[in-house]
């Protein structure tokens, strides 16, 4: 990307952003020019540098404010300022009990600080001698195969909308999409013939995801039948389009997804990416090799994709003691 082309879409995400700002925390201080202008410029590095995705920064910048709102008000100092003892005390004042939120916010505010010294902006790390919370370690749930079929199933295929709906599932249970990635897909991201699709994955790193046939199958029809009923005379870049026309959120899937399953009677545990763990599981418990799960899961580290494997054997173990006559 040019420099040229860097700093016009700088311009236009600064732009984007004002709403985003304004509707983390409606209360104004005296240090607000000095925290936005430190908190933008981290962001704009942070895109810049290692390219992170609009939710990331966005994240980024909500954890930010509110914690510079929070200085001002309780100790008068502006974010640069803050020492150890104020993220201490922020920490505890945001504490849900939940490590995973402390944890990342502090992460957050580790990598400010780095980069804030490293721009001469401070002159310490409040955040050097603050150790992150212990979390217990925590496995993806997943659904067996007759649930996942039951599932897929749920939708009324003679319909649009259903239609929709099953070729979204399919196709996530056959690829492991990301819901981001699942609800962002262009329709020239999709190789009919080939059978696969263009992905833009975290940090936009691109990558190759082949599906099957039977996805194939639900996806030629959607196109083919679906998605023009739904746009009617409107265009739209989005593969999956709404009753309006309009591109997919994540929220909106996550609906679909809970709808169905209490449609298809599925009470187990679920979550946005219930399918995609579906998808990573079930290929390990037949046979799938580790390093491709997660190069087709799009893991930067295999120690994220190794969390799997240990669903899989609880499964194995499960079904041994249901099974096995001395079980």
């Amino acid at each position: 990307m040019s420099d040229t082309l860097k700093v016009d879409e700088l311009t236009a995400r600064r732009k984007g952003r004002e709403g985003d700002a304004a509707s983390t925390e409606p209360v104004s201080t005296a240090y607000d020019a000095a925290n936005t202008q430190s908190i933008d410029a981290f962001c704009d590095a942070l895109w810049l540098e290692h390219g992170l995705a609009r939710n990331s920064l966005d994240a980024y910048r909500r954890d930010l404010r509110l914690f510079a709102v929070w200085l001002a008000r309780e100790h008068g100092v502006p974010l640069d300022a803050a020492g150890e003892a104020h993220v201490n005390g922020y920490l505890a004042a945001r504490s849900d009990g939940k490590a995973t939120s402390a944890n990342r916010r502090l992460s957050v505010f580790r990598r400010y600080f780095a980069w804030a010294i490293r721009e001469h902006r401070t002159a310490a790390d409040p955040t050097l001698k603050i150790r992150s919370a212990k979390q217990p370690l925590r496995f993806p749930s997943t659904l067996s195969e007759q649930q996942v079929e039951a599932l897929l199933a749920a939708p009324d295929v003679d319909t649009a909308l259903g239609l929709r709906d099953r070729t979204m599932l399919e196709l996530m249970y056959a690829s492991g999409l990301r819901v981001s990635e699942l609800v962002g897909l262009k329709t020239v991201e999709v190789g009919l013939n080939e059978g696969v699709v263009r992905v833009m994955g975290k940090g936009s790193k691109e990558r190759l995801v082949p599906f099957g046939e039977e996805a194939h199958g639900w996806l030629a029809r959607y196109l083919r039948e679906a998605r023009p009923a739904l746009l009617g005379a409107r265009a739209a870049d989005a593969l999956f389009v709404t009753g309006r026309g309009e591109g997919m959120t994540r929220q909106q899937f996550w609906n679909i997804i809970k709808r169905h399953a209490r449609a298809a009677e599925i009470h187990a545990p679920l979550s946005p990416h219930t399918l995609r763990h579906a998808f990573a599981t079930h290929l390990l418990n037949h046979g799938a090799d580790l390093r491709v799960v997660q190069l087709l899961l799009g893991h930067a580290d295999i120690s994220t994709t190794q969390i799997y494997t240990h669903v899989a054997r609880e499964r194995l173990k499960t079904l041994h003691a249901q099974h096995h006559p001395r079980g």
